[in-house]
């Protein structure tokens, strides 16, 4: 195999893959960038057994072939290499070896036979559709902070990406994330040939290797779903995912329906105050006070190792006195998501959960759990 390929276009190939790649392997093969090469492209593909991306770049072919070799060091050799070098790839099978060549630098690196790499099983999926990047950034965005990390909960270690009844009437494409203490529900307009779509739950790390496909708002990214497998695909980039093999619980008991005491603010300014008093609170509770009164919030925090805090803003509230508690983290991933000024929190009592949602838009509704202050 002997390919020439521009060096902007061969480190945005291999830094794709090699993010899959896990730092720790024990089967050397999944630390290694599958290349292949035929007509005028080159193909990376890259594997943890649960994700694979396969990259596609322009390049010129001299000899077609394929070799894999360790993806992170291809990657670091890459991103030092000049900009605009023209950068020559040769393998050199019988020696197990690839040669980097650009400019005057050349690198020899140790390869692993190509007929070792595991290439995931192609399956049938029951349902495709094309979605906007904008769009399901927006659904992945604005969910995914409530992923839980607990393993034990394996079955909320993702985002539940799901066909449901919309809160306006007709069918919409939904995302929710929980961890038991907040939870995402984020709706978007359902792509069409989405409708017969299994329910998945996408892992944590597919979430965070497909929003590097979603940056170009005018790009079309083609979904297919089956009930164990997840892909999504540009012209350049497929990103194919195990999806979590578990039934997601029924988030619909937990989002409160009866919450009418309204308080309304602006998420900035509300988000500034949360972090600054939360400043003295103690590592372990981060907790909170928020002292709601007629078109006034306090909020303050009491750790008596380190201090106290306290501050007040002007909101728009017109029931009777409450006082609630939360951790400042949870508030703050919270309010960190609006993308309007302002943030719409109803609450019912100290105790129940708490809603949030942003100005009247019903698509994103956030719920978060109170604590004891």
């Amino acid at each position: 195999m002997k390919i020439s390929i521009e060096r902007g276009t061969l480190l945005k190939a291999v830094s794709q893959a090699q993010s899959v790649v896990e730092r720790r392997n024990t089967i050397p093969i999944l630390a290694n960038v599958l290349i292949e090469a035929e007509g005028d492209q080159a193909m990376f593909r890259a594997t943890d057994l649960d994700i694979e991306v396969v990259d596609k770049a322009p390049a010129q072919v001299e000899k077609a072939g394929a070799t894999t070799v360790a993806a992170t060091t291809l990657h670091e050799i890459v991103r030092k290499l000049p900009d605009g070098a023209l950068v020559t790839l040769t393998a050199d099978s019988a020696a197990g070896r690839l040669t980097v060549e650009a400019g005057r630098s050349n690198f020899s690196l140790a390869t692993l036979p190509k007929e070792d790499f595991p290439v995931m099983a192609s399956s049938e999926y029951q349902s495709n559709f094309t979605a906007s990047a904008a769009l399901l950034r927006r659904l992945f965005d604005k969910s995914k902070f409530a992923i839980s990390t607990e393993e034990t909960r394996y079955y909320l270690n993702g985002v539940y990406m799901h066909v449901a009844d919309g809160s306006e009437g007709g069918k919409v494409l939904r995302c929710v994330a929980t961890d038991g203490h907040r939870l995402a529900r984020i709706d978007a307009d359902l792509p069409d040939g989405a409708a017969d779509m299994p329910g998945v739950i996408v892992p944590r790390k597919t979430v965070g290797e497909l929003r590097k496909l979603l940056d170009d708002d005018e790009m079309d990214i083609a979904v297919s779903v089956s009930e164990t497998k997840v892909r999504f695909a540009t012209p350049d980039i497929t990103l194919t995912s195990k999806v979590i093999d578990g039934t997601f619980p029924d988030y619909t008991r937990v989002i409160p329906q009866g919450n009418t005491r309204q308080l309304e603010v602006d998420a900035a300014e509300f988000a500034k105050a949360v972090d600054r008093v939360a400043t003295v609170s103690s590592e372990r509770s981060r907790a909170v006070k928020l002292q709601l009164d007629t078109d006034k919030l306090v909020l303050s925090v009491n750790a008596p190792d380190s201090g106290a805090a306290e501050e007040e803003l002007a909101v728009a509230y017109g029931d009777e006195r409450l006082e609630i508690g939360f951790n400042a983290k949870y508030l703050l991933e919270i309010a960190s998501q609006v993308d309007r000024e302002n943030a719409v929190f109803l609450f019912n009592s100290a105790a129940d959960p708490t809603l949030m949602r942003e100005g009247n838009d019903l698509s994103a509704v956030y719920v978060v759990m109170p604590m004891r202050v």
